[in-house]
């Protein structure tokens, strides 16, 4: 059965799609950013970010489960947690690059 072009384009988004379900949320996409430059504790991501407890603890979580962020705490008193980006979530350092370069060739235009 032959594809139409429709269904070629919709196949070939697929990927751009599963990515942008992935990270795409606003909150993600912050705190992923803020970990490429390094491990954080989890006050100082909500400072960087902005934002709230409830919210932060939900989307690290949430990039966890998917592989992009690791945890690691310290039983020291008192214990700290710290975040990181895994192998995957390091990965995303061109993406974010990429986008930056867009953003500074099109997004001042029109402030």
């Amino acid at each position: 059965m032959a594809t139409t072009p429709t269904q070629q384009e919709d196949s070939d988004a697929c990927p751009v799609i599963k990515s942008i379900e992935q990270i795409g949320s606003q909150w993600r996409l912050a705190v992923l950013h803020e970990l490429l430059s390094g491990e954080q504790r989890f006050n100082e991501l909500k400072r960087s970010t902005g934002a709230n407890a409830r919210t932060l603890s939900r989307v690290l979580d949430d990039l966890g489960e998917m592989g992009f962020v690791e945890r690691r705490i310290e039983e020291d008193s008192p214990i700290a947690t710290y975040y990181s980006l895994s192998e995957k979530g390091e990965s995303l350092e061109p993406v974010f690059d990429e986008i930056e370069c867009w953003a500074g060739s099109w997004l001042e235009d029109d402030a």
